[in-house]
Formats: C-alpha cells, sequence, structure tokens
C-alpha cells in the first residue's frame, strides 16, 4: 500500500464514518430517552435514499402510501383515546398531523413532478415523507409499552424491523436506485483529490452534529430530553411529558436516519434492507459510547468507518466481521468496568 492508495482508503473511511456518526448517536439518543434499541433505524436510511432516487426518476415513493397509513392508524387510536378521557381539544391536531398533513403531502406529490424540481427541492420533500414515520412509529409500536422491559422493547424493535424490511420490498422493490450527485466539483491536493460528494456527507454530518450539540444544550426541548434521559420519574415530576419526549427522539432519530440515507444515495446502490447493515455499524459506534456518551460514540462510529475501509484493502472478504468482531472486546470491557444495576420488573 502506497501513501495515495492509503489516503484514498483513509477518505473513503472518514466518509463512511461520518455517516455512521450520525446513526450512533441516533441510536444513543433514542436508548437513553426511551430504552429502545432502535434497530428499524437503518430502515430510515433507506427509505430517505429510495424516495429522493424515486423522485428523481419520476415515480412516486413507496413512503407516501406508508405515510397515508399510518397517519390514518395513528388518527383512529388518539381519537379512540381522546374520546375516552373526554380531550376534545386535542382532536384537530391529530386530524391535522395525522390526517391533513399526509393528505396535503399527497396532493402535492401527485399533481406535481418532483423530478423536475431543484436537488433541494427534492431532499426537503423526501425528509418530509419520510421524517414524520418516526413519531407514528413510536406511537403505535413503542408508546403504548413505554414502562416495559427492555427485552420487551427489543423484542418489538426487531419487529418492527421486519415489517418495514419488508414494506420497503413491497414498495421500492429488489432493484437498488442510485440518486444523482450533489456536486461533481473535486478539491485537487497534489496528487489527492477530494470529490464534492465526500466533502458534503462530512460537512453536512459536522454542521448536523454541531446543531444537535447547540439543540440539546441550550433549547428548553433538548434540556427535556436530557432530563427524561438523566431520569425518567423525576422528569415527569418536574413536569416534562415523557411521551412528547419519547416521539421528539423518534422524530429526531427519523430525520437523521433519512438524511444520512440522502446523503449515501449518490454514493452507493441502495436496495430495500441495505439500511439495516449500515444502521449495525452505527450500533457498533453506539456501542463503542456504552449507550451514553455522544462523543465517545461518534468518535468510535469514525474508527469503525476506517477500520472498514483498511479492511476491505487487505481481507475484503472479510471486512464485515473484522467490522462486528470489534463489539466483542468492546462489551467484554463495559462488562468488566461496568457496575451492573438490576432492572425492576
Amino acid at each position: 500500500m502506497d501513501l495515495q492508495i492509503a489516503l484514498l482508503l483513509g477518505q473513503d473511511g472518514i466518509t463512511n464514518g461520518a455517516i455512521y456518526a450520525l446513526l450512533s448517536l441516533a441510536l444513543v439518543l433514542v436508548f437513553a430517552v426511551t430504552r429502545v434499541i432502535f434497530i428499524p433505524q437503518g430502515e430510515f436510511v433507506a427509505f430517505g435514499a429510495l424516495t429522493l432516487a424515486s423522485f428523481q426518476a419520476g415515480k412516486t415513493p413507496g413512503t407516501l402510501w406508508l405515510l397515508l397509513g399510518a397517519g390514518f392508524v395513528v388518527a383512529i387510536v388518539d381519537l379512540v383515546v381522546a374520546w375516552r378521557r373526554r380531550k376534545w381539544r386535542r382532536v384537530p391536531a391529530i386530524l391535522g398531523w395525522n390526517l391533513v398533513y399526509p393528505a396535503l403531502m399527497a396532493g402535492l406529490i401527485l399533481s406535481i413532478e418532483p423530478s423536475k424540481w431543484p436537488l433541494l427541492a427534492q431532499i426537503s420533500l423526501a425528509l418530509a415523507l419520510v421524517v414524520p414515520l418516526g413519531p407514528m412509529m413510536y406511537r403505535l409500536a413503542f408508546q403504548p409499552l413505554a414502562e416495559a422491559p427492555v427485552l420487551v422493547l427489543l423484542i418489538v424493535s426487531v419487529a418492527v424491523h421486519l415489517v418495514l424490511v419488508g414494506l420497503g420490498l413491497v414498495f421500492f422493490g429488489a432493484e437498488g436506485s442510485r440518486a444523482a450527485s450533489f456536486s461533481d466539483v473535486s478539491l485537487d491536493i497534489g496528487e489527492f483529490s477530494i470529490t464534492g460528494q465526500t466533502l458534503a456527507v462530512v460537512l453536512t454530518s459536522g454542521v448536523l452534529i454541531v446543531v444537535l450539540y447547540q439543540f440539546f444544550g441550550r433549547s428548553l426541548y433538548g434540556k427535556a430530553l436530557r432530563a427524561t434521559a438523566i431520569n425518567r420519574t423525576g422528569a415527569r415530576l418536574m413536569g416534562i411529558s415523557t411521551v412528547m419526549a419519547g416521539k421528539l427522539s423518534f422524530l429526531l432519530a427519523a430525520g437523521i436516519g433519512a438524511l444520512s440515507g440522502i446523503l449515501i444515495a449518490p454514493i452507493t446502490t441502495v436496495y430495500y434492507d441495505t439500511g439495516f447493515l449500515i444502521g449495525l455499524k452505527g450500533f457498533v459506534g453506539a456501542i463503542i459510547g456504552g449507550l451514553a456518551s455522544y462523543p465517545v460514540a461518534a468518535v468510535g462510529a469514525v474508527a469503525v468507518g476506517l477500520l472498514e475501509s483498511y479492511s476491505s484493502f487487505y481481507a475484503s472478504a472479510f471486512k464485515e466481521v473484522i467490522v462486528f468482531t470489534l463489539i466483542i472486546p468492546m462489551l467484554l470491557w463495559r462488562s468488566l468496568t461496568t457496575r451492573h444495576v438490576e432492572e425492576e420488573s
């Protein structure tokens, strides 16, 4: 391996690591707030990428029908709860978010041709379709079991993952898709060239991480999420709604996942089940951070990207094995150095 190859592999590793870092931050956030190991995180990556690719190909993405169906079911469930508790003031919000908003999105997409829109508008429309699925998923699958043991929540998370993978196959088919490149610009440094797509991924990931840091440190909702993550009972006693915190954490996780998928869509061909493997690599970074530390998880995710990149050069057939084997020493070290606390039933 010469210096040029090492730099190219490093560039690829940092690009992948930036995506894994975003996903690991989302996984840590969801687990800290809701105790859910969010296995379906990868499906939002695939849905974001495939939705953008569908727009550019002049097709109606299947996520539109998923949004309509999920919104209808959530509306029925929430209306029944509001009727039983006589909370009529909630009815307009329930109808607006779960029925009116998906209907407006459907009317907008079906009445125009998103393939003729600018790239930024297509990205915004793809995010507008995919991101609301996060809170809807929480409402249907996890909110009724919010106080269940972690093992039960893990089983539900696996079930949701399998359902979304099946729906992805139905909506997008078995063929892969790739979006148009964001930029054809390249930065030449001597004999080494950095592509505009790599710069877009790394800069966007960096900006998003800074925005999340400011959100958790300065905004009221960010502080509410931090309080819920530290002590759910104490947060509830202080007037913080754990239901709101759960929905907000899933909203952020869905947004991070969908944006990550959009960032990688021009780099690699994305299939309906591609997100699962990408999400698992983000999970390795989250494990390095102990599912608690955001900075350590981000650094660990970048390390996973670099390890994967250099492993593909020396032992391409075993690169996935090498990456996932990293979990074993990390879990062993965590087990030996962490004080164990039995979960209350």
